[in-house]
């Protein structure tokens, strides 16, 4: 009975045993060409496959390699034969370059129609452990013509195609930089924990280059570094595998279209909220609010000793015109407009118009003429009415002054504001108005703190006529911010109507202690000529860019595709996004940037220094700053040689911020 089971089993087994090749054998691997069925049908499609069981610790190559070796290669004689079907490589590190590879056992399978059962196939591999060798061999397998049923070796080919990737259900897209950016709504930081990309071409990015992930709500990006043969406007092809907090791995092959790259991932909203409160706090200290202290000063001590209602006319004031400026923001994107913080800076109409108001104020504050005082026939009322509208006012200049400063992070907080709801971003604003005013409300309320404000007397006086001249400053340096956007003709314009605008405010003060008749007159005729030298704003535009200008100073003009030439020969660059109007962005350059020890950095690293000018909005800089989940300058970007990560760097910079950076990079 043993004898006869003996026999039946070499009968049963003998059909399937014919269904793999003869072995080619080495010390490092065996090789076998195997198939899926037992029996083929002329012309009718089946799978054939090279069969790789590779001894422990070496291995063999994907269709890419990576930075070395040589994929294997299957020739089928006599037959019409597909591409070979890859499962998922691995990574593998040798030395100092990074493989794509396989092993232990791999199946390479190849899609078949033959008129007969004779297959011939003739294979090359080359197998790496501490030194590579390359092997090949010659295999055939005799299959009977028949009806096709599972081989032996059909689990083999079943386990290949769960190791296949399969088609991505995510939609990708490539950045010029070689940010992967891939979104579904599966994609979460609940759910991803580990993603990387191989490249299913050679020369499309460096293989041995880390890929930092960044999850967000609903995608992820993966921050690839491109080789040479990187071509972002082509698409970029491969297999994606994102490993989840089970540790499963889903392995999908993708083929990223060309785009931008997504702004970075917004931060919750309460930590956002706490950056604008921050933002406004620091914004006091900013140079732009310098020229109103005067008024500040003067406000602070009404609301302390007098008063304490001045202190919310002053906060309504603020945070009206923070409410104001998000809604224009907001109306403005919707048009389609490349506005940010401090867009307004970019017209050259707003521009001589806070520059006819500063020298208002400023000869307010040198008592050319009054406005608030008790005017004859008005009653104590009316006085505390205009007291009130004073402080308004106050609240409202000192926003629209502030704004071409930005404060440490309110580049953050605007940023993420514009990119959620029209509801969320007019909260941020008005939490960043908070910032602003609750000085002024901490002097007002708490009485530990109203003690050490001065009572009032005659240092108000002198002190408001003595803090005048920054007003003057500002007006003059709004002038040069004018011939900056609009030439020579808009510093004309503007200059003119200076002049009718001093005119107006002399005569105004002048009759204030008049007649009846004789003020009338007189404001008239003032308002005629600020009439006047508005009718003279009429057509005053920006001056055409000038595409090839250079920059001022040291660097050279900033345009997206120098930064790609300067980032492909692997030099460092050092990004400077930069306003004329930005006066944080001017401080910066003078002490943090344009210094002899900086300068020196730079020549001696060579870095590239590009300097981008925002002043009339140009869209290719809105674009980068959006990038870098910036709204507005200055933005400083650092990319390090050889195209590692970009690092973003602080918007108040000093000179130590700037050599440590180039000296660890």
């Amino acid at each position: 009975m043993r004898w006869l089971l003996a026999v039946l089993f070499v009968l049963v087994a003998a059909p399937a045993m014919a269904l793999e090749s003869a072995p080619v054998t080495s010390p490092r691997a065996i090789a076998t060409l195997v198939t899926e069925t037992d029996a083929i049908q002329p012309n009718a499609p089946f799978r054939v496959a090279l069969r790789l069981r590779l001894a422990d610790g070496w291995h063999t190559y994907w269709k890419n390699p990576g930075d070395a070796g040589v994929a294997p290669d299957l020739t089928i004689q006599n037959a019409t034969a597909s591409p070979i079907d890859w499962p998922t490589p691995r990574r593998v590190q040798e030395g100092p370059v990074m493989t794509y590879a396989y092993i232990g056992e791999v199946l390479l399978p190849v899609t078949l129609t033959s008129t007969t059962g004779v297959i011939r196939a003739h294979a090359q591999w080359l197998v790496c452990k501490d030194i590579c060798v390359p092997e090949e061999g010659d295999f055939s397998l005799n299959l009977p013509i028949g009806a096709p049923r599972p081989s032996a070796q059909a689990p083999l080919f079943r386990a290949h195609d769960r190791a296949v990737p399969r088609a991505s259900p995510w939609a990708a897209r490539i950045a010029p930089d070689g940010t992967l950016f891939v979104q579904g709504p599966e994609l979460t930081q609940a759910t991803v924990t580990d993603a990387w990309f191989i490249p299913d071409q050679p020369n499309r990015i460096q293989d041995d280059a880390a890929q930092p992930l960044s999850v967000r709500q609903g995608g992820f990006t993966l921050a690839l570094k491109p080789a040479g043969g990187f071509d972002a406007a082509k698409g970029l092809g491969g297999v994606l595998s994102v490993r989840d907090r089970a540790g499963m791995q889903a392995d999908v092959l993708i083929q990223a279209a060309p785009g931008p790259a997504p702004a970075p991932a917004l931060p919750p909203l309460p930590q956002v909220l706490a950056f604008a409160l921050f933002g406004g706090l620091i914004l006091n200290l900013m140079p732009c609010v310098f020229p109103i202290l005067a008024m500040k000063a003067v406000a602070l001590a009404r609301g302390v000793h007098g008063n304490r209602n001045h202190t919310v006319s002053y906060t309504a004031g603020v945070l009206v015109t923070f409410i104001a400026l998000a809604v224009a923001l907001l109306i403005a994107r919707r048009a389609g407009s490349a506005a940010g913080w401090g867009f307004q800076f970019s017209s050259p109409l707003f521009v001589a118009a806070m520059a006819w108001l500063l020298l208002a104020v400023g000869l307010n504050l040198s008592g050319v003429f009054q406005i608030g005082g008790r005017l004859a026939g008005a009653g104590s009322g009316l006085a505390r009415h205009q007291g009130h509208l004073g402080s308004f006012f106050t609240g409202l200049l000192a926003v629209l002054v502030a704004t071409p400063c930005t404060a440490p992070f309110m580049g953050v907080a605007v940023a993420a504001g514009l990119a959620a709801p029209p509801a969320v971003t007019v909260l941020v604003f008005v939490v960043m108005g908070l910032g602003l005013a609750i000085p002024y409300v901490a002097l007002a309320t708490l009485p530990g703190v109203a003690r050490l404000v001065p009572r009032p007397g005659p240092w108000m006086e002198v002190l408001k006529q003595a803090l005048a001249f920054p007003m003057y400053g500002a007006a003059a340096w709004l002038l040069w911010v004018i011939s900056q956007e609009a030439g020579s003709t808009g510093v004309l314009v503007t200059a003119a109507g200076a002049v009718l605008v001093g005119f107006a405010a002399w005569l105004f003060g002048a009759s204030q202690t008049g007649s009846l008749r004789m003020r009338r007159i007189a404001q008239v005729t003032a308002a005629a000529a600020v009439l006047t030298a508005a009718l003279g704003l009429n057509g005053l535009g920006p001056m055409a860019p000038e595409g090839s200008a250079p920059v001022a100073g040291a660097g050279e003009r900033f345009t997206p595709s120098r930064l790609a030439e300067l980032r492909a020969q692997g030099r460092p660059v050092f990004v400077n996004m930069t306003a004329a109007w930005c006066v944080t962005c001017l401080v910066n350059e003078r002490v943090a940037i344009s210094t002899g020890p900086v300068e020196q950095a730079f020549a001696a690293g060579d870095v590239a220094y590009l300097k981008g000018d925002w002043t009339r909005q140009d869209p290719a800089i809105t674009a980068f700053l959006r990038q870098n989940g910036r709204d507005g300058v200055p933005l400083y970007v650092f990319f390090p040689a050889g195209g590692g990560q970009p690092e973003v760097l602080p918007q108040i910079l000093t000179e130590n911020t700037v050599l440590r950076l180039l000296r660890t990079s």
